[in-house]
């Protein structure tokens, strides 16, 4: 009787310590983290849609903002891997996170399904005395540290925006964090920040009402939001930003490694279709998102190149004193 009740107990332990087999059988929970509104949590719930009717459960997407998006992103790295528990993230501040301090654990140690590409934007409030971002930069210059930039923190799209403006100016500005781009816009509109240099789809309807006025994208092209309503390339004012264009941010989805092969094959189905559903892809059009669906292999490899990028901007304008060679990221 004890070898059989022995025995009980092992099969069990297997299969709770297991997700292959039947996995899913029950509802998955994806971590956003940051606030509602933003290109992360935007491109969550679109991708998230899809992948739950390949899966046939519901994903259910989970704000949980703080500390540049490290605390949900921490939260997912910790917990335990059984194919229950998902993050979506921006690429800038996640494959930077070693760079703050936040986590030893490189982006080599996820399995990461990158999903789309959103640029910067620079805008101000509507009844703001900058008209164009001539006007901001000699702003910045003529009083540093004092013009504010509203960003969902440090590491953040947002953030890797306003420095390529520090860049640009020469001179620093003053950092507003918030719980995500979302907010940070809300704030803009507010008139509670003098810009916010966060991804043009968090707000690209409020440019097109004239809510906003947008003095710049980080593009290496115009982008027309609408018709006639054109957000000129920073490259026609400063043509020496080339260094730091195109900016922006890839949105994509991450578990880390250790779940079973058929686990991830199943994933990497759910991800593919979601991908092409023409509800993501409309989605995508009208926040002016560039849909680059890239599998894992595909994903780690484009990181490598993304990674470092983004890991001596920050670096190089003294974000982060830690040099990104200590992980591996080549110039």
């Amino acid at each position: 009787m004890k070898r059989i009740l022995s025995a009980a107990l092992a099969a069990l332990l297997i299969c709770s310590l297991s997700p292959a087999g039947d996995w899913p059988n029950k509802n998955i929970n994806m971590t956003v983290p940051y606030g509602a509104g933003g290109t992360t949590d935007l491109t969550a719930r679109s991708i998230a849609n899809g992948m739950s009717k390949v899966l046939g459960i519901t994903i259910n997407v989970i704000n949980t903002p703080g500390a540049g998006g490290s605390a949900g992103s921490l939260n997912v790295q910790n917990a335990r891997v059984d194919g229950y528990t998902l993050l979506a993230n921006g690429m800038l501040a996640f494959t930077t996170m070693p760079l703050n301090g936040y986590t030893e654990k490189t982006f080599r140690e996820w399995d990461i399904w990158i999903a789309t590409y959103a640029p910067n934007g620079i805008i101000v409030p509507k009844n703001s005395p900058y008209n164009t971002i001539t006007d901001l930069v000699e702003a910045i210059r003529a009083k540093p540290g004092q013009i504010t930039a509203g960003t969902a923190g440090k590491g953040s799209g947002g953030h890797f925006g306003a420095e390529v403006i520090k860049g640009v100016a020469g001179a620093d500005y003053k950092h507003i964090t918030y719980a995500g781009g979302g907010p940070a816009v809300q704030a803009t509109l507010a008139g509670e920040v003098d810009f916010c240099p966060q991804l043009l789809a968090e707000y690209k309807d409020l440019v097109i009402a004239g809510e906003v006025k947008a003095l710049a994208c980080l593009a290496e092209d115009d982008i027309e939001v609408a018709p006639g309503k054109v957000i000129p390339s920073i490259l026609k004012a400063y043509p020496e930003a080339k260094k730091y264009i195109p900016m922006g941010e890839v949105t994509g989805i991450l578990v880390p490694k250790g779940l079973p092969n058929e686990v991830l094959a199943k994933l990497d189905a759910a991800f593919a279709s979601a991908a092409k559903e023409k509800d993501f892809l409309d989605f995508a059009a009208v926040r002016s998102f560039v849909v680059i669906p890239k599998g894992r292999a595909e994903s780690q490899a484009f990181l490598e190149s993304f990674a470092s990028r983004a890991a001596y901007i920050l670096y190089d304008a003294g974000a982060v004193t830690i040099d990104p060679a200590k992980y591996g990221f080549k110039r």
